[in-house]
């Protein structure tokens, strides 16, 4: 079999019709949506990471969603050669449409239009939101203000990212948009970044920097083309050589325990954090399915101490905040004395404290403590709240004894505390002038009928845990109002369902309203057993006890002029309400002394004192037991059955397959469909092992370097069978392509159509597979993997497929706009001719 003479495919023979050739760049159409696919990638794949942040995954859609349009819209632009200025005030158009039209879609014009109710909800979420900032730790709960900014600065930087990379022409510099959403996490979440946010976010900026040369005005070289494998695989291995050291060099280098950011200096994509955030929200530490941060002690008190860390009393009138009057603390902790009168008569205890790994400024301590022995680093105590805080280390690998001391309290005792408080700091007294007003009439409601401080303060515990409130901590983060301001507060008095953090600053604040000073401490509740014993101040066998993350707990203290500040317990299911608060204690007299309040016994009679377990409590308000009701797990178990079925079905192995078996059958359309497709089937043979064609390539060039005898000299091997069948394909298709067609083709014979047709695909499947068999004989093991499972060839047509939506959506958009222009010309022509008429 005689090959045709070689012909360029890129040239037109004299007297011939111009063939079809293969174009020498990407589609003009592709370019803008494989930079708006980078952008995604890169933001989208960075906003990963504020997770932790802000609480759970339901901010990521509307934030995601946001990234898309806005992406979009400019990619649609410029793919409609809009000018780049169009392009930037085109995106930011869409992001405030699309914000308006997530979060304020009834104050809206057509649902996406702003108008000035619009603004006026705005200002109440932007307001929602700087109490949010201002009173949560992460991570913060994901109200609509705090999810409203979250889309809207990711969005601004989508616009900043794109305006660099393309009319700037700075696409190096595009990463600061992308440093920007990463910058968050790394600096409050203790476990940083973390891995699969920064792998998607470098492959976007990977994705940027390739796209970013088609809009390149500036002169290059030749061979400096976007096809050019070389500077493929430079991008690729400097991207990894870049993406390996940031992950390796870290490791070697020590970092910082103390300053603004502890546990900030470093990308810790696989470890994680110990220790309680002073601020007030504790939810995530309480949410934890298992918990962090052990601590241990012992304790001469006889039963297990609530360990109290730090307190929260400054009250800016949108948020409480924990203590940090650095410079009236003290320094040294082996005297530290109360502030307040005391009676006589105090109970003395001594604690050995062992915090592990937990790592905190703060030092858990039994309240109130007199002396800490056995710190190491420069410690110091605060003389209004008593909380003990370094300068220069944590609790890391600390151990320490503390003696403290607390009244013999009793129900009388309190009962005739009846003095106005004298010499309290006005941090403990202050009602700001904007509390709302459900929590002034709550609390006007509950105690403003009772005379002394104890029956005010026993009346408002008494009915926070009561019936009509429930311990949850999912309903807060459902509901939008997780976390600690004075709207939160209403929202909860409102919804009767929450954690510690809100019965407890709904107690405090309730009680400063009564005229009672009030601060909220945080810490943990009364530890287990470990079933394990130690020596105490000399004393063996003393009982050891664990707490961890999971019960981290907030309670308030109220003061009593005499008496100094007196913890209390309003949450439901946690804790250990104090004998003096129970209604059996409560004075003569009062309320709860006239009253059977099943709500305050019970939980004094089902929590008494801690007794071995070796396991870790349950979560409060956890799930049903296991016999509640029918599990999920046959379901999930189908479910991941029929998903993993699918999964099966649209590997790249079984695509090829299909796409082969196709192609095959494409002589049903005609000889000439059939010797392209089997032509289309033998280039795909070649790119998956590892011989594609090039563009300027004619057929029999790029089946020479396959067969391994072509101009560019690759090796060959090829047997005898796979040479003879690369060349009668090669003949075929340049006779079809490029050869006259048929003058006076004769009628087939009724019957002979289908014969010949099946012929024809037998012969095309026995050269397509003596091809495949030769290049599989002579490719490495790893090269047939690739083949067989991972074929380049599908993967290539997977991307295109992805993206030819895109492009159809932009072609069918200019089309339309084309359409729309010239029928507003055909109807001004006519409207001009009446007048003229």
């Amino acid at each position: 079999m005689t090959l045709a003479p070689e012909r360029s495919r890129n040239s037109t023979a004299p007297g011939e019709s111009e063939q079809p050739v293969r174009p020498a760049h990407p589609r003009v159409g592709y370019q803008p949506w494989i930079m708006a696919a980078g952008t995604v990638l890169a933001t989208g794949g960075a906003s990963l990471s504020l997770n932790g942040v802000m609480r759970g995954w339901a901010w990521y859609l509307p934030l995601l969603t946001t990234v898309l349009v806005v992406a979009g819209v400019m990619a649609l632009l410029r793919s409609l050669r809009a000018r780049p200025l169009v392009v930037t005030a085109g995106g930011l158009a869409a992001l405030v449409a699309i914000l308006t039209l997530t979060f304020f879609r009834g104050t809206a014009v057509a649902g996406f239009v702003p108008t000035g109710q619009t603004l006026s909800a705005l200002e109440g979420l932007l307001q929602r939101a700087g109490e949010t900032v201002l009173s949560e730790s992460t991570p913060v709960a994901p109200n609509a203000g705090i999810v409203l900014l979250a889309c809207a600065a990711v969005g601004v930087l989508v616009v900043l990212l794109d305006a660099l990379a393309v009319p700037l022409g700075m696409p190096a510099t595009s990463g600061i948009a992308i440093l920007a959403i990463l910058v968050v996490p790394a600096m409050l979440k203790p476990q940083s970044v973390g891995w699969l946010a920064f792998l998607l976010a470098a492959a976007g900026y990977l994705v940027i920097l390739s796209c970013s040369q088609w809009y390149d005005t500036g002169a290059r070289l030749a061979g400096d083309t976007v096809r050019n494998p070389g500077q493929t695989r430079r991008t690729a291995l400097i991207g990894a050589a870049a993406l390996a050291t940031t992950l390796v060099l870290p490791t070697a280098i020590p970092g910082f325990d103390t300053g603004s950011f502890p546990q900030g200096s470093r990308l810790n994509a696989w470890g994680t954090g110990n220790g309680l955030n002073p601020m007030i929200t504790l939810g995530n530490s309480l949410r934890a399915p298992t918990g962090s941060g052990r601590i241990t002690y012992g304790t001469t008190a006889g039963t297990a101490p609530y360990l109290r860390s730090v307190t929260v009393d400054s009250f800016s009138g949108e948020s409480w905040g924990p203590d940090d009057r650095g410079a009236a603390r003290q320094a040294g902790t082996s005297r530290i004395q109360q502030g307040t009168v005391l009676p006589p008569e105090l109970k003395r205890s001594v604690t050995k404290i062992s915090p592990g790994n937990f790592s905190s400024p703060y030092l858990p301590v039994p309240y109130a403590p007199e002396s800490v022995e056995g710190l190491n680093g420069q410690w110091g105590w605060d003389p209004l709240t008593l909380s003990i805080r370094s300068s220069d280390t944590n609790t890391r690998g600390q151990q320490y004894t503390v003696v403290s001391s607390m009244p013999e309290l009793t129900a009388d005792l309190l009962a005739r505390s009846t003095r106005p408080p004298d010499g309290v700091a006005a941090d403990f007294t202050t009602v700001p002038a904007d509390v709302p007003e459900i929590v002034r009439s709550t609390a006007d409601s509950v105690a403003g009928f009772t005379s002394s401080p104890f029956a005010k303060a026993l009346a408002i515990q008494t009915y926070l845990r009561s019936g009509d409130f429930t311990y949850s901590l999912d309903t807060p983060a459902r509901a939008g109002y997780d976390g600690n301001g004075l709207s939160v507060l209403a929202d909860f008095l409102g919804q009767k369902s929450g954690y510690c953090i809100h019965f407890s600053s709904a107690m405090a604040v309730m009680a400063r309203v009564q005229g009672i000073p009030s601060r909220i401490a945080i810490g943990y509740a009364p530890g287990r057993l470990t079933g394990e014993t130690m020596t105490v101040a000399g004393v063996e066998g003393v009982s050891q006890y664990e707490v961890d993350s999971r019960d981290a707990h907030a309670w308030p203290e109220l003061y009593f002029e005499g008496l100094g500040w007196v913890p209390f317990e309003p949450t439901p299911s946690r804790g250990i309400v104090p004998s003096y608060a129970t209604s059996s204690s409560a004075a003569p007299g009062s309320p709860q002394s006239l009253e059977n309040d099943d709500a305050l016994d019970a939980p004094a009679a089902t929590a008494p004192a801690p007794t071995p377990s070796s396991s870790a409590v349950p979560l409060p308000g956890g799930g049903t037991s296991p016999g509640a009701g029918p599990g999920a797990g046959p379901w999930l178990a189908a479910l991941g059955g029929v998903l993993g079925i699918l999964l099966l079905g649209v590997t790249p192995r079984t695509i090829r397959g299909a796409v082969r078996a196709s192609r095959l059958r494409a002589g049903r359309d005609g000889p000439a469909a059939g010797i392209t497709a089997a032509w289309t089937e033998l280039e795909d043979l070649g790119t998956d092992y590892g011989v594609p064609p090039q563009l300027s390539e004619t057929p029999r060039n790029y089946t020479g370097r396959l067969r391994g005898t072509g101009v560019l000299g690759e090796p060959g091997g090829m047997d005898d069978a796979g040479h003879q069948a690369v060349l009668a394909l090669t003949s075929d298709y340049e006779t079809t392509v490029y050869g006259p067609p048929e003058a006076n083709p004769e009628p087939a014979v009724a019957g002979t159509h289908v014969s010949g047709v099946d012929a024809a695909s037998k012969q095309a499947a026995g050269r397509i597979a003596a091809v495949q068999e030769a290049l599989r004989a002579n490719a490495t093991r790893p090269a047939q993997l690739r083949a067989g499972w991972i074929p380049p060839s599908t993967l290539r047509h997977m991307a295109r497929f992805a993206a030819a939506p895109l492009h159809g959506t932009a072609v069918l958009v200019r089309l339309t706009a084309k359409a729309t222009v010239r029928s507003w010309e055909g109807a001004r022509d006519g409207l001009r001719r009446l007048r003229q008429g």
